[in-house]
């Protein structure tokens, strides 16, 4: 098996500064290298949203006062405590390790102070990610509420701010997890040990914090764009708090475009008056996993000729469709493209929703491509801004997930012989249940299709929590047509199809369950090749795997040899095929790499080469 060198652990933990004296991981499980360079002082600095970039920046990360009280609770207790944020609770990184039950209540307290020249300014409040109701106290004064655990939200605070130099902010969250239904949770489970795919719940606080100052004549709230390769064009719509004309530049950008520092040349610019901007591209450079180009955005609101607010940005050129012939497949650019990808659960060992640093964020990334794969499947979680802005620039397809509520129909009928038929669990999940999941599906919607490099939409997976799937597709076609959807991962089927993809799970090797010809159908997961690896797992016991083998050497060519499997699957339909999994996550250890991506279980150059055969195949159209 391939260790890391001392080296590369050195050079890849730089990116999360020196380990400070009075803060510590807490816990015994086991960590990733970049645990143990933390400095609470320098946690996440990098700027959080990479497509809107302003001059205006304060990172509230950091140790902030912690208390857990009653639910009913109208002000926050005594603090019992710091907490490291933006580490959720039962993290090691929180530096507590804690947990929260539905009659809980975290609170979250801390000072700051504002800069001088933001003493005109209307002052925005970030929260990048809260899992998963919370409401927020400034200098005492309520100042709002949000729930959705995944997606960033904001306040304007500057009613509430004191001219003192002093701020405070308090905030309350409750999260259930899995009790009732009401929220949409993924693979949290306050009893992970008893499952062998769920994992430690995540409460409170997951993402950056952070402010920005703005005009109080108005501002950019946030922009919607399309591209078209036909017309060489991207069609850009601005969202404004307050009125003004939008100046739109596209701005010659490359591989790894910076939207910190945008390049100088204009290569095209519209002024959009309340109507969306189309800018032509001239001699338009395409985006694919083989070549990410990047373009540079800018967005600037005038108002009488006056510059009020400016923020860069970036995109890229691109289309994925679907390719008749005798059988469906994706397309990018106008050409099939098979696409294969490990499934992403997005989980770490000692930060569990966060990642330990940015580095580490983009290491996954990083790795999967040198295994070969050019897609992701993010598994039932939402990433950082940053996250996938590192598929746009490495040159990653995403499928994106919904993550699932509480509530989990089993697929009884299978046991009968039954393949394909309506979902039903409507009946069994409460009217507030399916509310909040339109809700917070539309606001991960909104939040991300800026991102050209998911490809895919998954609203439902294997018939966790599956209600109204037609209407559930219809909603998601609706808020994004450009995009084909995928109606449920392994779940629920509708007979006459709905939605484009038609997605078959089988383990451990890889086998079509059902084909449509009227549908794209795709292998949504397979392998689990299981491999432990002792003094890298979560606990000792309770592992498992889908097949379990007891070297590299073996479990690299069972890898192979389900490679092999997938080619005549490939030649017959099969446009697409997930691999279960990036890495070994808590119990399970069947991942490429360890959960502490400390060993590649797999041996890269070998899946790489099978990924390749497989991508590559000579494919009946």
């Amino acid at each position: 098996m391939k260790q890391f060198s001392v080296l590369v652990l050195a050079v890849l933990m730089t990116a999360c500064g020196q380990q400070a004296t009075d803060w510590a991981p807490a816990g015994e499980h086991i960590k990733t290298a970049w645990a143990e360079q933390i400095n609470p002082q320098k946690v996440h600095q990098e700027y959080p949203r990479p497509q809107m970039v302003r001059n205006s920046y304060v990172n509230l990360n950091g140790l902030w006062d912690y208390a857990i009280g009653p639910k009913g609770g109208e002000t926050m207790p005594g603090a019992q405590g710091q907490i490291l944020v933006p580490f959720p609770l039962e993290s090691s990184l929180s530096g507590v390790a804690g947990s929260l039950t539905a009659d809980d209540a975290l609170w979250y307290r801390r000072e700051f102070k504002l800069p001088g020249k933001w003493r005109n300014k209307d002052v925005l409040l970030h929260f990048d990610a809260v899992d998963w109701a919370c409401e927020l106290w400034v200098n005492g004064q309520y100042a709002g509420s949000h729930q959705g655990g995944y997606t960033a939200f904001n306040f304007n605070i500057s009613p509430y701010l004191d001219k003192s130099a002093s701020q405070e902010i308090i905030l309350k969250v409750l999260d259930a997890t899995e009790t009732g239904d009401l929220q949409p949770r993924g693979k949290q489970t306050f009893s992970p040990s008893r499952g062998k795919i769920w994992y430690t719940p995540v409460s409170g606080i997951w993402q950056t914090v952070w402010m920005e100052a703005v005009s109080k004549e108005g501002y950019i709230a946030d922009y919607q764009l399309t591209s078209s390769v036909e017309e060489g064009s991207f069609t850009v719509s601005p969202k404004l708090c307050g009125e003004g004309q939008v100046k739109v530049e596209l701005i010659e950008g490359g591989i790894g475009y910076n939207p910190e520092k945008p390049g100088s040349k204009v290569l095209a610019s519209v002024i959009a008056d309340g109507s969306p901007a189309v800018l032509k591209v001239p001699e338009p450079r395409l985006w694919s996993p083989d070549s990410p180009y990047l373009y540079g955005l800018r967005l600037t609101l005038l108002k009488d000729g006056k510059v009020i607010d400016q923020v860069n940005g970036y995109t890229s050129l691109r289309e994925i469709s679907i390719a008749g012939g005798e059988h469906r497949r994706l397309a990018l650019n106008g050409e099939p493209l098979f696409q294969f990808g490990p499934l992403d659960q997005g989980w770490w060992p000692d930060g569990l929703y966060t990642a330990p640093c940015d580095e580490a964020l983009r290491y996954d990334i990083e790795r999967t491509k040198e295994y070969g794969f050019n897609m992701i499947r993010k598994h039932i979680k939402v990433e950082p801004s940053r996250w996938f802005y590192y598929c746009d620039m490495l040159g990653m397809l995403v499928w994106q997930d919904m993550p699932c509520v509480s509530n989990y129909k089993k697929r009884d009928d299978w046991a009968q012989g039954a393949d394909v038929y309506d979902a039903g669990n409507s009946d069994q999940l409460s009217p507030q249940a399916r509310e909040n999941f339109i809700s917070e599906w539309k606001d991960i919607l909104d939040q991300t299709k800026k991102f050209q490099c998911i490809v895919v939409w998954v609203p439902f997976n294997e018939a966790w929590g599956q209600f109204d799937t037609k209407a559930v597709v219809d909603f998601t076609k609706a808020e994004d047509p450009t995009r084909p959807v995928n109606m449920a991962s392994g779940g629920n089927w509708i007979s006459g199809g709905v939605g484009d993809i038609l997605d078959s799970h089988h383990y451990p090797h890889p086998q079509m369950r059902i084909w449509d010809p009227e549908m794209v159908n795709v292998l949504g997961e397979y392998g689990g090749i299981g491999l432990i690896v002792e003094d890298h797992t979560w606990e000792t016991g309770k592992n498992w795997g889908y097949v379990e083998l007891g070297t590299s050497e073996d479990a690299t060519a069972k890898y192979e040899e389900y490679a092999r499997m997938l080619i005549p699957l490939v030649r017959e339909g099969c446009a697409a095929a997930v691999y279960t999994q990036t890495t070994d996550v808590e119990r399970e250890t069947n991942g490429l790499m360890t959960y502490d991506r400390k060993v590649d279980k797999l041996i890269p150059a070998r899946v790489a080469a099978a990924n390749r055969s497989v991508i590559t195949c000579r494919c009946k159209r």
